[in-house]
């Protein structure tokens, strides 16, 4: 009798399926005003579901949010603050990233203990192949994707990993960082120097829906990082193909990195595109078995748009309205669409305006499946999703000692930034979001008060890393 009461407990507990997409911007989607590019599954997320209007990445880079994502611990307190690399961009260096310490709780291991089934498709990017660094020492069951986000600069790599052993897709050998004077117009002929039989995306596809289906009778918990539309510009010929030529006037040879192209404003376009229809294709197999009812999906992006390796985002608007981009911490660099659809719950066209950021996920999705969560930065943002009111924040707070060395503070509608802790320390810049999405005034002399209160939060929320100091602090 207790083993059926456990099992009716279980089988009514909500599946979730967490989807983080790599360096698209705010603007790339059609329902957060694009007007090129066409997302009609995302889009119809959106319209089912809810649409969140002032989501932050917990950084402006891959790594540093996904080890925030799944600690809930914002960037002041977080692991990994930066993408330090253990090997170089050869085909033949060793693969993997600064890894994720043991010692750190994850979201997947906080479902485990709650009866999950935990399962990521895509790329981790927190660790390489060696034991206590892969997906399955931080709580995942099954992974299949790229340990090495270097290698996922590939979408037609030569294998993937399936749990502990690659998966070879039969692609030839190459450095995805490549120049050329010239590069074939005909798409077919392009794909043998720089693409391959076997597409990235459709393997994380084809590893979702089989993840979903030996699930069935268990609540599973699937984070989905699949690796467009972050560069090389690669995409199947025919997805490419339902863009126009007279996008591309002409092709791209590598200059800003990464693989040339002779269509790169299609390939970017494809590359979304894709990753809207496997959205699509995840929908219909939760359709098939009734799963759709009691199954979360959320829609969010790592980080904003790139500069490098032939992305126009200025022929897309990539980043919305926002300042600058990936690698930057004024808007354009982490302001991220972010979707929630759960149609037992949440009601269609809705949109919640409240600033969260992805370091709140931990704590919103064991609030949403009934698990216990460790303490976090984080504040569930589920009572959003029933039209009540979360738990109110003073700020939030990011900081990446990359690039310039940056941090910043957001009191709702003002934020308080410094963009250049290397050569500027002393410099806060202040700006009101609602007045000015661009930050293009800085309100620095007129605010005291947010330049105060600022200071106050850079020297509570930031502790220092030895693994990722942050320059014109840290001494």
């Amino acid at each position: 009798m207790l083993s059926l009461c456990l099992a009716l407990q279980m089988a009514v507990k909500p599946n979730v399926i967490y989807i983080m997409v790599d360096d698209l911007g705010y603007g790339e989607l059609g329902c957060y005003g694009q007007k090129k590019i066409l997302t009609p599954n995302v889009d119809r997320l959106a319209a089912e579901g809810m649409k969140f209007t002032q989501f932050y990445a917990p950084s402006p880079v891959c790594a540093p949010t996904r080890c925030s994502l799944l600690t809930g611990k914002h960037q002041g307190h977080a692991a990994i603050r930066g993408n330090k690399e253990t090997g170089g961009f050869g085909p033949n260096d060793p693969e993997g990233q600064f890894p994720l310490p043991k010692s750190e709780t994850t979201i997947a291991e906080v479902l485990k203990k709650s009866g999950y089934r935990t399962g990521i498709v895509g790329k981790w990017g927190l660790g390489g192949p060696d034991p206590g660094d892969t997906p399955m020492d931080h709580g995942f069951d099954f992974f299949y994707g790229f340990l090495c986000q270097r290698r996922a600069h590939n979408s037609f790599p030569p294998y993937l990993w399936k749990n502990h052993q690659p998966d070879l897709l039969g692609n030839p050998i190459y450095n995805a960082h490549q120049k050329a004077t010239s590069v074939p117009e005909d798409l077919e002929e392009y794909n043998k120097l720089y693409g391959g039989k076997t597409y990235a995306g459709t393997k994380f596809l084809e590893n979702c829906i089989d993840f979903i289906k030996s699930s069935k009778g268990k609540p599973f918990f699937l984070y989905f990082a699949p690796t467009a539309p972050h560069v090389a510009l690669q995409a199947p010929v025919d997805w490419i193909e339902k863009y126009p030529k007279s996008w591309d006037p002409k092709p791209y040879l590598g200059e800003k990195g990464y693989l040339p192209t002779p269509r790169p404003r299609a390939t970017y376009a494809a590359m979304i595109s894709y990753l809207d229809f496997t959205v699509g294709e995840i929908r219909k197999e939760l359709e098939k078995d009734g799963l759709d009812k009691n199954t979360l999906i959320i829609f969010t992006s790592d980080n904003g748009a790139t500069f490098a390796g032939g992305v126009d985002r200025d022929f897309f608007q990539s980043n919305g309205v926002y300042r600058d981009g990936k690698m930057s911490l004024y808007e354009g660099g982490y302001r991220e669409p972010f979707i929630a659809w759960y149609p037992s719950m949440i009601k269609p066209g809705t949109q919640c305006d409240v600033p969260f950021a992805g370091y709140d996920s931990l704590v919103s999705i064991a609030d949403f499946c009934g698990a216990k969560a460790p303490r976090t930065d984080g504040i569930s943002y589920v009572p959003e999703f029933s039209g009540q009111a979360s738990k109110k924040r003073e700020y939030l707070y990011f900081e990446y000692p990359e690039a310039n060395s940056m941090r910043a503070v957001v009191f709702g509608r003002m934020k308080a930034i410094q963009p250049n802790l290397i050569k500027k320390p002393d410099l806060i810049e202040v700006y009101d979001l609602v007045a000015d999405p661009s930050e293009t005034h800085d309100l620095a002399a007129s605010r005291p008060d947010i330049v105060k209160r600022a200071k106050e939060v850079f020297a509570k929320e930031h502790i220092p890393n030895k693994d990722f100091p942050l320059p014109g602090v840290d001494h």
